[in-house]
């Protein structure tokens, strides 16, 4: 029998759910979940009267089992937007049954809709399965550009 697999925009009743696929998440990349304070900013950021990304939720057979989120940036030299992937994820269990595909190629879909002239995200370099998912659609890993990143901390004290 064929899993049915229905991706759906995450709404606000939702929030449990999606911070238990985020923790969820967390734990796989060995990363520390979101703290109480992190999970009330997602709530505000993503469900509030100015989101800051959406969330889609994977459900197998009824039950979620996936999430994507993504925002958008924009491109200066291209002068169009690029769909961000921040977050796709899809629980080890139900691997391997097309969820990560449907959720992936609906976010490609949602960024052609939207006129993006590009799609990116980042993968952690020892996430094997992950960089071989994407590598089937062809995407190319961008090794002349190096990620920088300012802590909160950091954009404080330089902010003074």
């Amino acid at each position: 029998m064929k899993n049915s697999i229905h991706i759906r925009a995450a709404k606000r009743d939702d929030v449990s759910v999606l911070f238990t696929l985020i923790e969820a998440f967390a734990d796989y990349e060995k990363l520390p979940r979101p703290e109480p304070e992190a999970r009330e900013r997602l709530l505000r950021h993503g469900f509030g009267d100015r989101p800051r990304f959406e969330a889609f939720l994977a459900e197998l057979d009824g039950r979620p089992v996936g999430y994507a989120l993504v925002f958008e940036t924009y491109s200066s030299f291209l002068a169009m937007p690029t769909l961000f992937l921040e977050d796709l994820f899809v629980i080890p269990e139900a691997r391997g049954k097309g969820v990560g595909k449907a959720l992936a190629e609906f976010c490609i879909r949602k960024a052609v809709r939207r006129g993006c002239g590009r799609m990116e995200w980042m993968v952690l370099d020892w996430n094997t399965p992950a960089i071989e998912f994407y590598r089937q659609y062809g995407a190319h890993y961008l090794r002349e550009w190096c990620p920088f990143r300012l802590t909160a901390e950091q954009l404080q004290n330089l902010a003074k």
